[in-house]
């Protein structure tokens, strides 16, 4: 069975000229422990998919299995519960609290799952490379520092499944290229699956498997021609 499941798949948003529909996804798996890169335009509704498995969107319809739970038909609350302890979020702008420290952002991750580990908070900055900048603030941090916390944060929780939205988007080519090994190797000794999004061509290169948003999504096929 397919660790992600996605099918008839619906959501659109109102605008001056009415309802858009954004995401129609007929089909779409993830195995376990696989990466996955999803190519798309800006525009092109990479975000939106990422939020709806997610759970931080709901749909329109259709079905949306994560491990064989249904998150489509569970309440904003529900969502929230199952995302905490199932998947890690990258987001492209790092998302920390600039008040706490690299640890406390962990742990503060954490907090929403199954309960603080500061032992292995400690022992995923370390592999992260911020064994030194525990009790760093993100403003004492590089931007690819940042980048590396939101990674031990993603992962905190020992996600069945990562998602990564444009991460490489805000970082220098260097930075960017050691970002994204991060991710694939993090994911890789923690088991976890990958689905990240993005239009950067050199990041796409270094996956094995790429899909083409516009293969899959029939609303992004507008944007994509």
């Amino acid at each position: 069975m397919p660790l992600l499941e996605i099918s008839g798949l619906k959501k659109s948003f109102r605008g001056p000229e009415g309802a858009q529909l954004i995401i129609d996804v007929p089909r779409f798996e993830l195995a376990e422990k696989a990466q996955v890169a999803l190519a798309g335009e800006s525009g092109s509704g990479k975000t939106t998919l990422l939020h709806l498995v997610a759970g931080i969107l709901a749909p329109d319809s259709g079905s949306i299995k994560l491990a064989g739970r249904e998150i489509a038909d569970l309440s904003e609350s529900g969502r929230d519960r199952f995302r905490s302890q199932n998947i890690g979020y990258i987001f492209q702008t790092f998302n920390l609290l600039p008040g706490y420290t690299c640890l406390e952002n962990v742990l503060l991750g954490m907090s929403f799952g199954p309960g603080a580990d500061r032992s292995f908070a400690e022992q995923l900055l370390k592999r992260v490379g911020l064994g030194d900048r525990l009790n760093h603030y993100p403003r004492q941090l590089s931007s690819g520092q940042q980048q590396r916390v939101a990674v031990a944060r993603a992962l905190a929780n020992r996600p069945k499944l990562v998602l990564a939205d444009e991460p490489t988007g805000n970082l220098d080519h260097a930075n960017a290229r050691e970002a994204l090994k991060l991710i694939r190797e993090a994911c890789r000794e923690n088991s976890a699956a990958l689905l990240l999004v993005s239009h950067d061509r050199e990041a796409l290169a270094g996956f094995e498997s790429v899909v083409q948003l516009a293969d899959i999504n029939l609303a992004a096929r507008r944007v994509a021609a």
